[in-house]
């Protein structure tokens, strides 16, 4: 079997110097470094990062999400668009948890986005593969950095996948998208409580056609629903739209309505106190994930897992005491190591 041999690195200056010039190949490039699990990477990766920080976060970070043929890819391409034809330079980054366990890749949407990839202003990328959700959003995170210092004022972040994911992209962003289809009484069942609470915005998709009746109602029925949810922390109040992506209806009172809550959160101060927040959190997932990475990399715990597996099938040790002698052998085995 053929060794993997990684791409010839340049130096960090190098990476550091495109991305903030804004180029795209290059912009590539440093993301791959940040999303490989190589330790030198991993090490060039956080010089890449520490050097860029001071010109990023100067986007607003929007996350998207979607019932399944929501349409959320053509929406994208049709906001997308839109916005560049603004003068903005849009980012949009996936979070897929389903990949992990396929390995898929969810670079299909870059295809199907075909018009808005080929756009100067707009770049589109996947998220990496990772073990954890927590990993994967981790790594995104690095990447709208990065994506932020190379000049892009817009960051969209999608969940392609369902369940965790929307609690992950919304500890990423500043404002929540949640798309819906019309024949509200049957979604508002199927859609959990908790992604509504999340959504600044619900924006009934694919109102054209025969559609335009049956997605009024909708909206109606979205707007009572989430008057049952308390006041958000910002301020805001979460309002209900209909839109059409293939008709382009619709696209431009999105961006109207995100401007809005973008104006209040400033005023108001919740803006910065949310990504200070996040920000801390941020730290937290990535020493959740590091101890995670540690623990499973050490040879002494892997010989141990295999023995406690079997003494858990045959009900010779509890899951709990298992888990409570593989800790204690790790914390000794740091201490051994220092």
């Amino acid at each position: 079997m053929k060794k993997f041999k990684p791409k010839k690195r340049l130096k960090p200056e190098e990476y550091i110097d495109g991305v903030l010039k804004g180029n795209r190949v290059i912009l590539s490039r440093a993301i791959t470094i940040i999303e490989s699990n190589l330790e030198s990477d991993k090490k060039l990766a956080k010089e890449i990062i520490q050097a860029v920080l001071p010109r990023s976060g100067n986007s607003i970070r929007i996350g998207i999400t979607g019932v399944p043929g929501v349409g959320k890819s053509t929406f994208i391409e049709a906001f997308g668009k839109n916005l560049v034809g603004k003068g903005h330079k849009v980012a949009i980054l996936s979070i897929d948890p389903s990949s992990q366990r396929s390995k898929g890749s969810i670079l299909g949407d870059k295809t199907r986005m075909e018009e808005l990839a080929n756009l100067e202003g707009a770049y589109i990328r996947p998220s990496a593969s990772g073990d954890t959700l927590g990993g994967v959003a981790n790594k995104t995170g690095e990447t709208m950095l990065l994506c932020e210092a190379a000049g892009y004022d817009v960051v969209l972040i999608e969940t392609v996948g369902v369940g965790q994911s929307e609690t992950a992209v919304h500890g990423l962003t500043d404002f929540f998208l949640l798309l819906m289809l019309s024949g509200a009484g049957d979604e508002l069942q199927g859609i959990k409580k908790g992604i509504m609470e999340m959504a600044d915005m619900i924006v009934i998709n694919k109102a054209d056609g025969d559609n335009v009746k049956k997605s009024e109602l909708a909206k109606l029925q979205y707007q009572n629903a989430l008057h049952i949810f308390p006041q958000s922390e910002s301020g805001w109040v979460p309002v209900v739209s209909t839109a059409s992506s293939t008709k382009n209806i619709g696209i431009d009172h999105v961006w109207d309505k995100i401007t809005d809550y973008k104006k209040l959160v400033l005023e108001n101060g919740y803006f910065v106190k949310n990504r200070n927040y996040q920000q801390i959190q941020w730290m937290y997932n990535n020493i959740n994930e590091e101890l995670k990475r540690l623990f499973y990399a050490s040879e002494d715990i892997k010989g141990h897992l295999r023995v406690f597996e079997k003494e858990i099938v045959s009900s010779k040790i509890s899951p709990v005491k298992a888990a409570q002698l593989l800790i204690k052998e790790f914390k000794n085995s740091i201490l051994k190591s220092e």
